[in-house]
This record gives C-alpha cells, sequence and structure tokens, in this order.
C-alpha cells in the first residue's frame, strides 16, 4: 500500500496495467521480479505476547514498489517472522499489476491494499463508496467472493488525494477545510496540481464543483489561477508559497518535512484509500491467528503515524525495514 514514487500515482496508472494483465505471460513461469531485502526479527510483546505460534508456517509477504507499501510489508514479514513463520520477503515488487497479479496467482500470501484501489482499480467499479466502512465492507466481500482474498479489518489512515496549504496561508485566512476555500479572494485562489489532476472531470473540476467554486466560473476559479507540474513537484511548490492550495497525498511524508496543512475534505469528495491486510483464504484458513498477530498493530496505523514513517524514509533516507522494526519495538509489538 512507494516507490519512492507518491502512491496515488502508482494507482492511476495501474487503471491502464490491469487492463493487460491478460497480455502479460505468468509470473511463476519467468520469476517475480522484486528486491525485498532485509528482514528484522524480534520476540512478540505486549498484546502480541500470547498468539498462537506460526511456527513451521511458509508464508510470503508481498508490496508495490512505493515507500509506505514497503513499508508495511516490511511490518507484516517482521510479525510473522518474530510469531515463527518462515517469511519469503517479496516486498518491492516493480508494477502494481505484477504485485496484484501475483496475489491472485498464490505466489503471494499477503500484501497490504488499499480500499479505493481494490474497489475502482482491481474490481472495476467507477464510483467509489463515500463511507470508509462501506468502502472496506463492499470491496471485502466481493474480492473474498470472486477471488478467494480475505480483506483483514482497516486501518485508520487514509492515503488518498487532498489539497494542503502553509501556516501562513492557514494563519492569513483561518481555513482548515476545504469547504472554507470560499473565504479566499478569488485572485488568491491558486492552485498547484499535476496535469492529469487538472484535467480530470473527476479530479480538480469535480472537487472545485462540489465545494461551490467550480473552475473558470464567475465567483470561482478562473482557469489563469491553476499551475500545473510534475508528481512531486507540487509540494515544493507550494511551501514556496507558488500557489495557496496544492494538490497532495495524504500520508506522504513531505507533509511533514514542508509544514503544509492538510485541509479537510469535509463533503468527502476524494474516494478513500484505507489500507489493510489481504490474505489468501487458504493460507487464512490454516493460519487464523494471523488476524491477532495484525489486528492491534492495524488500529495503530493512523494518518499522523505514517505521515512521520513515510518521512523517515523518504526525507531521511532511512531504509523501510529499520523503520518497520523501530516502530514495532517502539510500541511494545515486539522486543
Amino acid at each position: 500500500m512507494l516507490p519512492v514514487v507518491p502512491r496515488p500515482s502508482a494507482r492511476r496508472l495501474l487503471a491502464a496495467a490491469v487492463g493487460l494483465m491478460v497480455m502479460v505471460p505468468a509470473l511463476s513461469g519467468c520469476g517475480l521480479g522484486t528486491a525485498g531485502g532485509y528482514v528484522p526479527g524480534g520476540t512478540l510483546a505486549g498484546p502480541l505476547a500470547d498468539v498462537d505460534s506460526l511456527d513451521g508456517a511458509d508464508i510470503a509477504v508481498g508490496s508495490k514498489n512505493f515507500s509506505e507499501n514497503i513499508l508495511l510489508g516490511k511490518m507484516a514479514l517482521i510479525l510473522l517472522k518474530s510469531d515463527g513463520a518462515n517469511v519469503v520477503d517479496l516486498t518491492n515488487i516493480p508494477g502494481s499489476a505484477s504485485a496484484r497479479q501475483a496475489h491472485l496467482e498464490g505466489q503471494i500470501d499477503a500484501m497490504w491494499e488499499y480500499t479505493g484501489t481494490g474497489w475502482i482499480t482491481y474490481l472495476g467499479h467507477d464510483k467509489p463508496i463515500k463511507s470508509e466502512q462501506g468502502q472496506y465492507d463492499a470491496v471485502r466481500k466481493e474480492d473474498l467472493a470472486k477471488n478467494d482474498l480475505v480483506w483483514l479489518p482497516p486501518a485508520p489512515m487514509n492515503n488518498t488525494y487532498g489539497f494542503a496549504i502553509t501556516q501562513a496561508t492557514a494563519k492569513k485566512y483561518g481555513i482548515t477545510k476545504l469547504s472554507e476555500i470560499k473565504k479566499v479572494p478569488v485572485k488568491d485562489r491558486t492552485f498547484c496540481v499535476e496535469s492529469e489532476f487538472a484535467n480530470r472531470p473527476d479530479g480538480l473540476e469535480g472537487m472545485l464543483k462540489t465545494y461551490d467554486v467550480p473552475r473558470g466560473k464567475p465567483g470561482g476559479v478562473p482557469n489563469g489561477n491553476l499551475q500545473t507540474y510534475q508528481t512531486g513537484a507540487v509540494y515544493d511548490a507550494t511551501a514556496k508559497g507558488e500557489c495557496t492550495f496544492g494538490e497532495v497525498f495524504t500520508t506522504d511524508g513531505r507533509i511533514v518535512s514542508l509544514d503544509l496543512n492538510v485541509l479537510e475534505d469535509d463533503r468527502e469528495y476524494f474516494p478513500k484509500y484505507n489500507v489493510a491486510l489481504v490474505v489468501r483464504q487458504g493460507v487464512l484458513d490454516d493460519y487464523p491467528q494471523i488476524k491477532d498477530l495484525v489486528a492491534p498493530v492495524t488500529e495503530k496505523l493512523t494518518d499522523k503515524v505514517l505521515l512521520r514513517l513515510n518521512a523517515e524514509i523518504d526525507v531521511e533516507g532511512r531504509e523501510p525495514a529499520d523503520v518497520a522494526h523501530d516502530w514495532l519495538q517502539q510500541q511494545g509489538f515486539i522486543d
């Protein structure tokens, strides 16, 4: 659930890639390309101390090749290894379509996934479900019925689209949510966005319409107030004041490092992208204790936590496995 390329960009690329899956040779025939690296271990502690042992279990964990998803994959591997399982590290798979196909084919037993990605990209639905619980329930039910994949309960974190402002802007206009864009004078309603997001009807245009400041309309946002950037460059441009509002991904570590404020999506325009560990039904039938092993950890994965941990990787340059191990230890899950 990012390359070191932000996750939602990979999400959009996947929409096209999934359509080509049937044209890709079976991964089992050509080998699954991955650069998993090492997996630290430990001894289960605190709320995990009494979880039934996974001694003798062979479990492969995968991830996509962006920082957040690798980090979460390493957490799962460390937990499973610390409970006695023989783990296979298949994190950092190049290409989301490849990761999903490997999961469907059984080369991967478990992988962290995002509810919006599952519902829209993998299962092919056009419209997201507004409530987090409703989105989770729908994707869990359908993916189990169609693919024998079990979505364990989701984390509070929601790595979706958003708009951020600087601390100075927040203080100047007194805004904390998107419905307050109207408090900003029209000439200052400037936006830094990716070109794709700016031109998609379900991107910037739909968002501005939802919040009553339609693009190119009187009293809305003039077309001349829009500036387009490559993925990632938006963060720096926003921090430097080149625009008032910058398109971001809500758990990206650069939000913390650049001291940006993410505005609340109080009309729930953007899809929900809560993360959950997805496990093959057969594996979970054999080892139901995986639920107990993961549940307390998942509950701790808030936006605030992921922002900080992602920043340690993408801003400070730390290894995902080290960040995952240190956090699990700090939280009392392992010794």
